[in-house]
């Protein structure tokens, strides 16, 4: 990837139910018009917006200088809302006016048709998470990466501060034999950040994943090869436990829960950025590879039954 020293501009583009990045990503590259912000449908982003500081908005020389979302009107507030000067028809419209693109949906299944035009132009990609929740399109992401295109996708729950400490060292609680994650919504658009709020602190090495729950209520329990048990939990409605991690060790515990939202998407937006300046990704793709798997062997041992499915069922060659 040629890397990028001038100022960057980004497009943001797509726009579906129940995710409001376009307002909120924006609005921390960009900052935002408190009035018209006040008239996001989630009406959490102002909520955390407006408790920052003006200084707090801007990433090293970047702005999202267009927007496209599947419902027009949407682009138009967004727009207004977080200063964006530039609405185009089509997200094809971008190519030629953006440095890099940012698809800010979270429909995992989707995401190879949204990024094929961009990465047929060479154009770096922030992909939010999942990077996808399918086998087939794995394959496609992979071969894509494997080629050179430049594509980055991650959960802000990599980046959040309350599970900083524990990502440097948990020398402090032994060796780690159960950890317990918690996250609201589907396992399909969710998992992803209960997974990697544990990934960097466990590491690579998970090898199998048993769904005992149901669409409304996952109950998902992974093995590491450390040994180490964790339960990721994703049940529709517990929107007062996201992100509350538990760590139990051979010689302690302890217990976090992620709570600056802000924080956590501004540090996962400037490592893109990083990206785009030095050509070197924060965390190599593998890991990615590696976490969409376990989203998949997720929802393939709860449409079977429960059944234990080890990792590398989950193929992508």
């Amino acid at each position: 990837m040629d890397t990028i020293n001038k100022n960057i501009r980004l497009a943001i583009l797509g726009m579906v139910d129940g995710n409001g990045h376009p307002f909120s990503w924006s609005a921390i590259f960009n900052g935002y018009d408190r009035e018209s912000m006040s008239g996001c449908p989630y009406a959490g982003i102002p909520a955390y917006l407006n408790k920052e500081p003006e200084e707090s908005f801007g990433i090293d020389g970047a702005r999202v200088t267009h927007i496209w979302t599947d419902d027009p009107e949407d682009a138009v507030k967004v727009a207004e809302a977080s200063l964006i000067p530039n609405i185009v028809k089509r997200p094809e419209d971008v190519i030629g006016q953006v440095d890099a693109v940012i698809i800010a949906t979270d429909k995992g299944y989707e995401h190879v048709d949204r990024c094929r035009s961009f990465v047929e132009a060479g154009l770096p990609i922030f992909i939010d998470k999942p990077l996808t929740d399918n086998e087939a399109d794995l394959t496609i992401f992979s071969r894509w990466v494997e080629e050179g295109k430049p594509i980055m996708s991650s959960s802000c729950m990599r980046y959040c501060k309350e599970f900083a400490p524990y990502r440097l060292s948990t020398r402090d609680l032994g060796d780690l034999r159960y950890i317990s994650i918690t996250t609201p919504k589907s396992w399909e658009r969710y998992s992803i950040h209960a997974l990697e709020a544990v990934y960097p602190i466990l590491g690579a090495g998970f090898i199998s994943v048993r769904n005992i729950g149901n669409s409304k209520r996952n109950i998902v329990h992974l093995k590491h090869e450390s040994g180490a048990d964790v339960l990721a939990v994703a049940t529709a409605d517990m929107y007062g436990a996201f992100g509350v991690l538990t760590l139990c060790g051979t010689t302690g515990h302890v217990q976090a829960a992620m709570s600056d939202t802000f924080y956590a998407f501004k540090s996962q937006l400037a490592a893109f950025i990083d990206y785009l300046r030095t050509g070197k990704l924060p965390f190599p793709f593998a890991e990615t590879e590696e976490l969409i798997k376990m989203v998949i062997a997720g929802i393939k041992s709860r449409e079977e039954g429960g059944r234990e499915v080890a990792l590398d069922e989950i193929g992508h060659n």
